[in-house]
């Protein structure tokens, strides 16, 4: 996993107090405003929405990077790096010309700051950083999966979340009760979602066998979602990536 910063374009979408916004980048201003509330709930990481190279179809979400911007951008720039995950995909526009995009959370810009200029910095709407990809950290987190609320006993989908290290998934197979050997490839849904129609009812409890897209690291998720299982629950496993 690269430590190297690169250099990019960044644009903020929230916040964009008295401008006239086109409705591509209100309704990304809708999905990152989204995003925030999930950042309230996964602490210690802000969020940001991603172009195509960093949200690569949605297989991307949920990587982490640190961003950085210098005084030689702007003065308010603290040069400090803060960590965010990539929660969403940036629309078409300048996320489609630049090789690599970040669409920070109003939250994420101004954490960039010094401090007591976070309005500043965030008024600025562009600026170039630097970034660099780095291995997600949840402290005293194992990986959870929140059951989407359409679930039922032909169809399962879930929500999953608190990954370590890539933080993204490249594959995600389930396997039910009294199957020993036989895993089976879930669907990748949209964002961290990932679904299967079985076709017959699921055999709880259900394993579920995380891949990891850049590292190739695989770990199990043993009986994670019990019989009597929920729709809209969720459920914590006992284990995570190292």
């Amino acid at each position: 996993m690269s430590r190297r910063y690169n250099l990019i374009l960044i644009g903020r979408l929230l916040g964009l107090r008295g401008m006239v916004v086109p409705l591509a980048l209100e309704v990304m201003v809708e999905l990152v405003a989204m995003g925030v509330l999930w950042s309230k709930h996964h602490s210690p990481h802000l969020i940001s929405a991603g172009g195509d190279s960093i949200y690569k179809s949605g297989q991307g979400c949920g990587a982490c990077y640190q961003v950085k911007c210098t005084s030689s951008s702007n003065d308010a720039c603290s040069g400090n790096p803060v960590t965010v995950v990539i929660t969403d995909q940036c629309p078409a526009g300048p996320c489609a010309k630049e090789s690599f995009h970040f669409d920070l959370s109003g939250t994420a810009f101004g954490a960039m700051a010094v401090s007591g200029q976070e309005d500043q910095l965030r008024n600025a709407g562009v600026l170039q950083i630097q970034h660099r990809r780095v291995p997600c950290n949840w402290p005293g987190k194992t990986v959870t999966f929140r059951v989407d609320s359409g679930s039922n006993p032909y169809y399962f989908a879930t929500l999953v979340e608190y990954e370590d290290g890539d933080g993204d998934l490249k594959s995600v197979e389930l396997k039910q009760a009294l199957d020993t050997d036989s895993w089976v490839p879930m669907q990748k849904s949209w964002g961290a979602v990932w679904k299967l129609d079985a076709g017959s009812v699921l055999r709880a409890p259900l394993s579920l066998k995380l891949t990891s897209l850049e590292s190739g690291n695989s770990i199990v998720a043993s009986g994670v979602i019990p019989a009597g299982w929920v729709p809209g629950q969720t459920y914590r496993s006992l284990v995570n990536f190292n």
